[in-house]
């Protein structure tokens, strides 16, 4: 058979989806059976790009992607504040590159405007690379322009992400947000009430606020959570204020997650 009869004898399995490659078969990716390898992917991805960077920990800053720089009432403090956070975590946690090919303590956000842009930008503001771990919404949420892009990350997976976030965190700071703060916050205070991460120091920034929108105390007298969980965080009321409030509560400084960060060296360990 010439090659042009076996061309046309042929045409309809070589236009077959089953003969494509699985590894270009879009169609085949992003089907329901395909869903923990797109899991794998989205884990894979991200811990590559931060080994290549060095990224042994970091210091997970969560907030409002309503805050604006000039908005009203506090949230022209509270962006400033992140921003100066930012600068001041970089500066002093170790986020340059050391001599043992390792940057510890970086900025992490989700990568969005608001806070998360603030501290973002008060990282770029030192100098230091900081990350942007952001997540496809419906209305499509884009990066802000301060996260280094190399470590601008985008999910489709919620549960990667958080994962993202947490396993590499040395601390969390908390400025003042709605529902998804909320939710990133109380995750973190479970994982850690539970002992499924290391004990990391959690600081709430804006302590009026958090009084304002959470009774803590009303949670004790009613029996659902119990005195020492109460010692999970603590509040701060300035950038400086966090800084003092991470160092006091044990901040590893020059040092991996406990239990959590890859090795830049060696292979990845421990939780979540």
């Amino acid at each position: 058979m010439d090659p042009a009869a076996r061309a046309a004898a042929n045409a309809a399995q070589i236009a077959s989806p089953s003969y494509r490659l699985a590894a270009l078969d879009e169609e085949f990716l992003l089907g329901s059976s395909m869903r923990g390898v797109r899991f794998l992917l989205e884990f894979a991805k991200v811990d590559e790009a931060l080994r290549a960077w060095g990224v042994r920990s970091t210091i997970v800053v969560f907030g409002s992607a309503r805050i604006h720089e000039n908005g009203p009432g506090r949230q022209r403090a509270w962006y400033a504040a992140a921003r100066e956070f930012g600068a001041i975590a970089s500066q002093r946690g170790g986020a340059f590159l050391e001599s043992t090919g390792t940057r510890d303590n970086v900025i992490a956000t989700g990568g969005g405007p608001g806070a998360m842009e603030a501290a973002n930008r008060g990282a770029a503001d030192a100098g230091a690379p900081s990350i942007g771990f952001n997540i496809t919404l419906p209305h499509e949420q884009e990066p802000n322009p301060y996260s280094t892009p190399e470590l601008t990350f985008r999910f489709h997976y919620f549960a990667m992400r958080k994962m993202h976030l947490a396993m590499r965190a040395n601390a969390l700071v908390v400025f003042p947000g709605g529902f998804g703060t909320f939710d990133e916050l109380f995750e973190i205070l479970t994982l850690r009430q539970t002992d499924k991460m290391p004990q990391i120091p959690v600081v709430l920034f804006d302590e009026t606020y958090w009084r304002s929108v959470v009774n803590f105390e009303a949670l004790l007298e009613a029996g659902m959570i119990s005195p020492q969980d109460l010692d999970l965080f603590s509040f701060a009321d300035s950038a400086e204020d966090v800084w003092t409030q991470l160092v006091a509560g044990g901040l590893a400084i020059g040092e991996p997650a406990l239990g959590a960060a890859p090795d830049v060296r060696g292979s990845s360990v421990g939780r979540p």
